[in-house]
């Protein structure tokens, strides 16, 4: 029994997922920002591969002209080396830009907004040799020498059909013009480069469907953890049980001090009672002292009669201050008129009684 108890067949609480988001723990697939962000270059660079081997040839034609002049003339050639830098910046920054833009979108796309630095912190855990070993032998490292085994060969089958497909063009790409040859040399680079970054988003799409899944798994829970999260945030049940009870009698002690004082109280006739106390010259408004329905109500009203408070039935009055006005609270101005006509007729009878014992 104990064992099934401990068995992990419960799925996570949203409270246990933000605790492991917290950790930094998170279903993500590094392979997957991989291959969009190779994805993107490539067909960045189909886009843009006239301008950028027009720019290359002027270049290097540049470059090895000046570099033959100056090495001639004993020159120094700091100058021509800086200039190849800079130009080398010019040129790559667009792909370095949206391999940037790529990066964050994806982990945005995957993870959404998150800083972490659970991590980073060293814990002794990670410096135990055992643990580590453990960690080499797991599943995950199974797994995770399987995908680079998958790439290894699947990227390089994709490359290997292209050689051998274009063997015939490579070997008569000597025989073309320097511009011919950067054209051929590109073209079968980009092909390479896309089929390869196709293959490898297939592979990094399966591998995020399976970070999902081994997050997920290991977030399970089991039936006496959830039994637990369950009393931590929303409460024993028998503690819950016990401050309701607590509550109730406080309300009713104070229901059993305070409508022996009131002025009047309002019925609906018998589901709600409102007890109200007014004192002329002395509060600027009458105000609600107790409330309540059901048999509280019926409470108040048996407490009301043992101490001789007088009972008016008035539905709509009583419905408006139990639903609209607090204990200890003042009445609102739209009701004075109903409430004072309430008092009045209090007062009659009073003064009706205190006549009859004259």
């Amino acid at each position: 029994m104990a064992g099934k108890a401990q068995e992990k067949t419960e799925q996570a609480t949203p409270r246990r997922i933000r605790e492991a988001r917290r950790k930094g723990q998170v279903a993500r697939s590094t392979d997957l920002t991989g291959a969009l962000c190779l994805l993107a270059m490539v067909v960045l660079l189909y886009a843009v591969k006239d301008r950028f081997i027009a720019d290359l040839q002027q270049f290097l034609t540049w470059y090895l002209s000046q570099a033959a002049y100056r090495h001639v003339a004993g020159a120094n050639t700091l100058m021509a080396v800086n200039q190849a830098l800079v130009f080398s910046l010019k040129l790559l920054f667009p792909f370095f830009t949206v391999s940037l833009l790529v990066v964050i979108a994806t982990n945005l796309v995957q993870v959404g907004f998150m800083f972490s630095t659970e991590a980073l912190r060293l814990k002794a855990e990670k410096l135990n040799p055992l643990n580590g070993l453990k960690r080499m032998f797991s599943t995950r490292s199974l797994v995770e020498l399987a995908k680079s085994v998958l790439k290894v060969v699947i990227i390089g089958g994709v490359t290997y059909y292209l050689i051998r497909s274009n063997l015939e063009v490579l070997l008569l790409v000597l025989n073309r013009t320097p511009g011919g040859i950067y054209q051929d040399v590109l073209n079968f680079i980009l092909k390479v480069a896309l089929w390869g970054a196709l293959a490898y988003l297939v592979l990094a799409l399966l591998d995020y469907l399976y970070q999902r899944y081994d997050y997920q798994k290991n977030l399970m829970m089991s039936k006496q953890e959830v039994k637990e999260e369950f009393k931590q945030t929303e409460g024993d049940p028998h503690i819950k049980s016990k401050q309701k009870e607590m509550f109730r009698s406080m309300s009713l002690n104070k229901i059993i001090g305070e409508v022996p004082r009131a002025t009047v109280v309002v019925t609906n006739p018998t589901r709600l009672a409102v007890a109200l106390q007014y004192r002329r010259g002395e509060m600027p408004a009458p105000r609600v002292t107790a409330k309540g329905a059901g048999r509280l109500a019926a409470r108040i009203r048996d407490i009301a009669r043992e101490n001789k408070v007088p009972l008016v039935e008035e539905q709509e009055l009583a419905r408006f201050l139990y639903q609209n006005v607090e204990v200890d609270q003042e009445i609102p101005l739209e009701v004075y008129q109903a409430v004072a006509e309430v008092l009045a007729l209090v007062y009659r009878l009073k003064a009706k009684e205190n006549y009859r014992r004259i």
